[in-house]
C-alpha cells in the first residue's frame, strides 16, 4: 500500500515521483496544467520503456487533496487489478514477454 505521506506534492510539482508496488509501477507527475497525471504500467520497465498500450493514467488537481486522491486511485487500481500485479512481481523478465 502506497502511503499518502511518503508522497511529497512539493516533489511532484518540480518532478516525477515514481515507485512501484507489487508488481505495480506508478508514476505521478505535475502535467503543466496545475494537475498531478497519475500513471500506473506492470514491471518490469520504466515509464519510458514501456508501451503506452500498457499504462492507464487519471487526472487530479495539483494541491494536497488531489495528491491524497491520487494516492487512493493508485491504491484502488492496485487492488483492482491485482491479478495483474501478481503475475508480474518477481518473476524473472524472461517469463513475462
Amino acid at each position: 500500500m502506497i502511503e499518502k505521506e511518503k508522497v511529497s506534492l512539493n516533489f511532484i510539482k518540480k518532478e516525477p515521483f515514481t515507485g512501484s508496488d507489487t508488481g505495480m509501477r506508478y508514476r505521478l507527475a505535475n502535467n503543466g496544467n496545475d494537475e498531478i497525471l497519475a500513471t500506473i504500467w506492470p514491471e518490469p520497465y520504466s515509464f519510458y520503456s514501456t508501451d503506452d498500450a500498457l499504462k492507464t493514467s487519471e487526472v487530479f488537481p495539483l494541491t494536497e487533496d488531489g495528491r491524497d486522491e491520487a494516492v487512493d486511485w493508485l491504491n484502488s487500481q492496485h487492488d483492482i487489478r491485482g491479478k495483474l500485479w501478481n503475475n508480474v512481481h518477481d518473476k524473472p523478465l524472461s517469463t513475462i514477454m
